[in-house]
């Protein structure tokens, strides 16, 4: 899979994209603000959230009101909404940094727009996974899309990852849990194994909205290649994501470590060249355990393995040497060769 310049699967680092999402409050600068100080933390993918109120609810959405919130649905998305125009000098900003700018429409006027600016993909959230008219409307543009899973099933998304399958777009599907903050007990990492069980062709991530970066780094050591999480540029402004949301610092924390982690997951199971000196001294070589003479027939309490394993006969050999009679004189401790020793 493929967004703008970056290449992402199981071979690359994670990619790591912070979510602005409502965060900046319909404040452009703001919101570049925020852009700047992910691009020096080393983000390379920032998302935004398209909201185009009137195309995306209907009236009845002004008695919603979010577990997050104390103001309406409508009146949240009224508020932080950024416009449309300044959307598109926060994506040239953006852009103008080297990053990749991504969003997530929340109604097909909001697609039709950022397709028409040119997004490079599509982030498609939770609340949209079964959305199956946007999901076909989206997939339709032929661009790659990154579908969150938050309150679905593996069988609930089956129809609207048929949809991208037969769009034949490159995809990735994201486990996910939508409550802000969501704690440990029901946030699922297994939910990544079961992602790329159940759906082969999808590249599978993780979109984390627990408080602190352990749920979404465990995730890369399941193989999660991408890690979204809803980012600030202080924990001390005001919004209904600010709660579960990182910040600078976190943010390059995030990206620093799980890099180190993939890099560990794709190692060998081996004995590395720089264990090598570690290995001379910490391993055991075999040795006699008491003064034995030419000519005894070794038994398992004539010997014993200790370190260092600087001696001819490494400690994983020690049964092979019971049996053996001794050529020579040994005192205790010394270290034994296979030359001091004969079948006879």
């Amino acid at each position: 899979m493929k967004i703008a310049h970056r290449e992402i699967s199981a071979q690359h680092p994670p990619l790591v994209i912070a979510e602005i999402g409502i965060n900046h409050g319909g404040d452009l600068a703001v919101a570049k603000e925020m852009v700047r100080l992910a691009h020096l933390s080393g983000c390379e993918c920032i998302k935004h959230q398209t909201h185009i109120v009137e195309d995306e609810m209907t009236d009845e959405a002004k008695q919603i009101f979010p577990p997050n919130a104390d103001v309406s649905i409508w009146e949240v998305m009224a508020r932080c909404a950024l416009p449309l125009k300044d959307e598109i000098k926060l994506k040239d900003y953006a852009e103008s940094l080297g990053m990749i700018y991504i969003s997530t429409p929340f109604s097909r006027a909001a697609a039709d727009f950022l397709n028409g600016i040119g997004v490079p993909a599509f982030k498609i959230g939770s609340g949209e996974a079964d959305n199956l008219p946007l999901i076909r409307h989206i997939a339709g543009f032929g661009k790659p899309i990154i579908m969150s899973t938050g309150m679905q099933t593996i069988e609930t998304m089956r129809e609207s990852v048929a949809i991208l399958d037969a769009a034949g777009v490159e995809y990735a599907l994201l486990e996910c849990t939508n409550l802000y903050p969501s704690p440990p007990e029901i946030v699922s990492l297994k939910g990544v194994t079961e992602l790329q069980n159940a759906f082969p062709k999808a590249h599978v991530g993780f979109s984390d909205h627990s408080i602190g970066p352990d749920m979404a780094l465990a995730s890369v050591a399941l193989g999660a290649c991408i890690l979204e999480r809803h980012y600030t540029d202080t924990r001390y402004r005001k919004g209904p994501d600010v709660i579960c949301s990182m910040d600078p610092a976190e943010l390059k924390y995030l990206i620093d470590r799980s890099r180190e982690i993939h890099t560990a997951l794709h190692n060998e199971k081996q004995r590395t060249g720089p264990e090598e000196d570690v290995y001379r001294f910490a391993r055991a070589s075999v040795v006699a355990d008491a003064d034995l003479s030419a000519g005894h027939v070794i038994t398992e309490a004539d010997i014993w393995a200790r370190r260092p394993g600087s001696g001819a006969i490494p400690g994983y050999d020690f049964d092979k040497v019971v049996g053996k009679t001794l050529k020579i004189a040994v005192a205790r401790n010394q270290q034994l060769t296979w030359d001091d020793l004969s079948d006879a």
